[in-house]
């Protein structure tokens, strides 16, 4: 059998996350993932095999990316307080790079993870995982207090999550008037996350300095 003409993959990933973010697992359709990636849905499956298998696969793809990203931060030579400050603002650069992201993570939450089969799942440990890692060397080297790592991380990752998610929702209010949030940039928020975790991790809670910037990972 002739082998199809060669198509991005990566297309057809682009076109699925907007379908699922928008109408999640469920509502998604693949001829409307195939009609946005301007291939047939032959092609489609062709590269993934089904619809769940694609769905798998961008998640997948976007829990690995996190991952690395934060390794490549706490891989650094930084203060561990700086290090959570680049995490954080690293998550929320992804967040806001894939905006698929965050409406995915809050439906699969919704519906208990239905959808993420054991190889997915240890895609999203890793993320976790290297988050962990930065706060449990904080911990160790006595720069931070006791705490525990996880506890850390999901104090992190909700905020992010859920307020790069209602992004269309802020739009909303601000255009009706009902809340003044032109103020409230996405960069202010990070900082205000950014300062609120590194109290939260301080020994001492009245020393923890302030952050006066964004903190980015560096090289």
């Amino acid at each position: 059998m002739a082998r199809p003409a060669k198509v991005s993959p990566d297309r057809i990933l682009a076109a699925a996350a907007t379908e699922f973010a928008a109408r999640g697992y469920a509502g998604a359709r693949v001829d409307r993932i195939a009609r946005r990636a301007r291939v047939n849905k032959a092609m489609l499956y062709y590269h993934f095999g089904s619809k769940q298998q694609l769905y798998r696969t961008l998640l997948r793809s976007t829990f690995a990316q996190a991952a690395e990203r934060l390794r490549a931060v706490g891989g650094g030579s930084h203060s561990p307080a700086d290090m959570v400050d680049a995490a954080i603002a690293t998550i929320a650069d992804l967040a806001r790079e894939e905006t698929h992201f965050p409406a995915i993570m809050l439906r699969e939450v919704a519906e208990g993870g239905a959808h993420l089969d054991r190889e997915t799942l240890g895609a999203l440990a890793a993320v976790p995982a290297a988050f962990a890692g930065i706060v449990s060397r904080g911990v160790a080297s006595g720069a931070f207090r006791s705490v525990h790592p996880m506890a850390a991380y999901f104090s992190m990752l909700a905020p992010v999550v859920l307020y790069m998610a209602a992004a269309p929702i802020r739009r909303e209010l601000a255009d009706t008037g009902l809340l003044d949030l032109a103020t409230l940039r996405p960069d202010d928020f990070v900082r205000h996350l950014q300062d609120s975790m590194r109290r939260a991790l301080a020994r001492d809670v009245s020393s923890a300095p302030p952050q006066s910037r964004l903190k980015r990972p560096t090289s």
